[in-house]
């Protein structure tokens, strides 16, 4: 195997440089016009690129104008006034300039917003598999990593069907930077490199490394599930002769948990001798098409699984750190598959977002269900246009230059290395005490019951957000909800603005002594403007990128003036030093770096413009609570860390009869914030039923509808019986009208489960929050294929498979 050193890698910009050029959006009346929906089923993946309109730069004077509607309902009187006098000192002074400037910059690029997004590592956490066989480790990782070999495949082949809303193409650019690419640190900020011919996997057990290759030159897999699942079995046993407290000594996986800079400059110590042993390592790693963690724990609680999926457990025995934080390499792509088989992905926010890794999760997830159909219906659908051969059945000879046996990555331990090691564990183990998880399976009722109201699920799920954090603290904070803008060329997101005056009107009113309807009808109104909201949010015309964009556009300006004047005998010890860098929180970009009278006496670009240096900046970049909603039937859950030290993270998912929620926070009371979702989503549901009786009620079947029409032929079959009659009876949550929402799919990343109609049994069971009950068909093919799907009998059915570990 060749590996491709990583020290030096394109940035995006430098990739985005070369892209052909596309097509500008046209503008009618202000607004994008969009491809006209077409049939787009058996398209090649990337075939509409070239027809997507760019992501457009809106109007100053209406981000202006947004930015202040954000922001009224979070400030008081006098704070909203000083806000408008900075935002009109703005559009009359320096906005103009800079957004001359931003258009001019956005001219070389493919987006405007593309190279200033934030670094951020969500994950999901998978349902189980519906075969309980199949959920062990090695199993459950063989045939997850099968699946995601041929996702893998079928995106380099072109042949991963076009994400589409309604219709109407999305960008599929994102898939293409999924698979071998890493998150590279430098002085200067990070860029994302890619390996487009990688063909290796990388696994991780209690924190060492070890490689194999999983594809042949034309993309093909070359393993079958025995022989994957040989190898990891393979691995296990070998990371089990190195003892945790030995083995933590060796954990390189810590060091991406690092301060960006600080890991830049250890990237240079593995790297600096050419061709050297640890060179060679961290390019094997780099350059993998993702990692793969096997875990020896079984966390039991949803809030233990998801701590352990966003940032591993920490344990530290006899002073030594042998928890599965170890166990990590957050720069790539990760699939964490615990000892009892629960899996879970974490990703690299940088260059792709959470819609995008759902499809990935999504995808593998019913690839897995498909191929288990499969083995007992051959005639059973598969999701993929085409497959790889049979390893199997191939001749050796085809699968070219590879090797599929594992190799152990050994790093040489210098003691600058293990010195760094030691302070990066330490720091981690720091930053998971700091941060607590708490879920909620809110089984009650979901999407099916919201949409039966007359509501947007995604808007009405907001809503008990304000509403339960109002109830505790009195007030409503700052919430962000990102919103999809894959509409466009390398469109990524928009932030929704979730606390509107109709938002602030309804808590108000909730919380006061107003009767039923008085509450409903706020919320039908805080909703309908949440929805709104969104929709223009997904349309690029939201306020918060654009303005975002501006601010790094002056600071780029600040620093070329700093070094204009340093140049010609002036100072810049006091400017900005950041640049904008990925990984700059827009609300820590603020006035230090601004001296006492550089906004009246300094060069143009030096006066720090009066809308960020305004206290509405900082309020508006301090988000309380981060919210996204991303998910389906394949997940059981989905989360982030907070975003600030007093806020919470929340990731939710709105399922067809059920909701689940993960809050982190730093200890900010996260267990009895969730109580109030909770008990917030009950109450609410006894308003609605009691103000709209006539809605909930069940409504007869259709065939039902036919039995109790007079008979056509004057005679009836099959009469039989005692008629049990259903008047008055109550209809479950879990069979109420299944309408379209408004949300469009468009609010957060929410994607529907890719399932053909054959497994809509699977589907249902699938998506319960708790262990589903497996069907007594399913179990009895379970039983009957039981001898080959353990892994005892797995490991001797595959003794003359791939060879041992050396």
């Amino acid at each position: 195997m060749v590996v491709k050193a990583f020290s030096k890698l394109p940035s995006i910009d430098e990739a985005l440089a070369n892209a052909k050029p596309r097509k500008e959006a046209q503008k009618m009346n202000g607004n994008t016009t969009l491809p006209k929906p077409k049939e787009i089923s058996s398209a090649s993946t990337f075939s509409y690129q070239d027809e997507l309109p760019r992501l457009p730069i809106p109007s100053l004077e209406s981000t202006c104008k947004k930015y202040l509607s954000s922001l009224k309902p979070l400030q008081t009187h006098r704070e909203h006034l000083d806000s408008q006098a900075a935002v009109q000192s703005f559009l009359e002074g320096e906005g103009h300039e800079l957004n001359e400037r931003l258009k001019k910059y956005e001219k070389g690029k493919t987006s405007y917003i593309e190279q200033f997004f934030l670094n951020l590592n969500p994950f999901f956490l998978l349902e189980d598999d519906p075969t309980p066989a199949r959920n062990n480790q090695v199993t459950r990782a063989a045939s997850l990593i099968i699946s995601a070999l041929s996702f893998v495949r079928a995106v380099r082949k072109e042949e991963l069907s076009i994400d589409n809303v309604k219709g109407t193409p999305l960008c599929m650019y994102q898939y293409s930077r999924l698979f071998g690419t890493v998150r590279v640190p430098t002085e200067n900020g990070c860029h994302i490199g890619q390996d487009e011919s990688s063909k290796h996997l990388v696994v991780m057990c209690r924190g060492q490394f070890y490689w194999f290759d999983v594809l042949d030159d034309n993309n093909d897999i070359i393993m079958t599930e025995k022989d994957m699942a040989l190898n990891l079995q393979v691995i296990v046993d070998d990371a089990q002769d190195t003892p945790l407290q030995e083995a933590a000594k060796g954990a390189l996986g810590v060091l991406t948990t690092e301060n960006r800079k600080v890991w830049a400059g250890l990237r240079d110590v593995l790297t600096r001798d050419e061709g050297s042993n640890n060179a060679e390592c961290l390019g094997t790693v780099d350059s993998a098409l993702f990692i793969v963690c096997l875990d020896y724990t079984e966390p039991v609680t949803g809030a233990d699984l998801c701590g352990n999926m966003l940032c591993g457990s920490s344990e530290v025995v006899k002073g030594v750190q042998i928890g599965t934080c170890t166990n990590r390499w957050y720069d790539k792509l990760q699939i964490i598959i615990c000892k009892n088989g629960s899996a879970g992905i974490n990703f690299e926010h940088t260059g792709v977002d959470g819609h995008t890794v759902l499809r990935f999760a999504s995808d593998i997830y019913t690839d897995t269900i498909l191929r288990f159909a499969k083995s007992i219906n051959g005639q059973s659908p598969s999701l993929w246009k085409s497959t790889s051969p049979d390893p199997s059945k191939r001749d050796p000879e085809s699968f070219g230059n590879v090797s599929t046996t594992p190799h152990k990555l050994e790093w040489d331990m210098i003691p600058e290395l293990s010195t760094a090691l030691r302070f990066a564990e330490t720091r981690l183990a720091d930053l998971i005490q700091q941060n607590e998880f708490q879920t909620l399976e809110f089984g009650a009722y979901g999407k099916n019951f919201i949409v039966s109201m007359g509501f947007s699920p995604d808007a009405f799920v907001q809503m008990a957000y304000q509403a339960a954090y109002f109830g505790l603290y009195g007030r409503v904070e700052c919430t962000y909800e990102p919103a999809m803008t894959k509409m466009f060329l390398h469109g990524r997101t928009e932030a929704i603005r979730s606390v509107t005056m109709e938002s602030v009107e309804f808590v108000k009113s909730f919380w006061g002594d107003n009767p039923a309807q008085q509450k409903i009808d706020a919320l039908q109104k805080a909703t309908q403007k949440h929805t709104a909201v969104t929709k223009e949010c997904s349309k690029a015309q939201g306020q918060d990128r654009h303005l975002y964009a501006l601010f790094c556009v002056w600071q780029r300006a600040l620093d070329e003036e700093g070094a204009e004047m340093a140049s010609s005998g002036g100072t810049s010890d006091e400017m900005s030093e950041t640049d904008g860098q990925i990984g700059s929180s827009p609300g820590a970009l603020n006035r230090r770096s601004m001296s006492p009278n550089a906004e009246h006496n300094g060069p143009f670009m030096a006066r720090m413009p009066a809308i960020f240096s305004d206290g509405g900046w900082d309020k508006i970049n301090n988000t309380i609570l981060s919210t996204s909603n991303c998910g389906n039937p394949s997940l059981r859950q989905f989360g982030f860390g907070p975003t600030s030290g007093d806020g919470f993270g929340i990731g939710y998912i709105i399922k067809d009869d059920s909701i689940s929620i993960c809050a982190s926070s730093k200890h900010r009371q996260t267990k009895r914030f969730i109580d109030s979702i909770e008990s917030y989503l009950l109450e609410i549901r006894k308003l609605l039923r009691a103000t709209r009786q006539r809605t909930s009620e069940h409504k007869a079947s259709r065939a039902r509808e036919a039995e109790n029409k007079p008979s056509m032929t004057g005679s009836r079959s099959k009469t039989q019986g005692k008629i049990i009659h259903t008047v008055g009876a109550k209809s479950p949550d879990t069979i109420e009208s299944k309408a379209e929402s408004d949300d469009e799919g468009l609010g957060g990343c929410r994607l529907p489960l890719r399932f053909p109609p054959l497994d809509a049994g699977l589907n249902t069971f699938a998506g319960l929050p708790s262990p589903p009950q497996t069907p007594p068909l399913l179990k009895a093919a379970i039983e009957a294929s039981r001898p080959v799907l353990f892994p005892r009998a797995l490991k001797k059915s595959l003794s003359s498979g791939a060879r041992a570990l050396h």
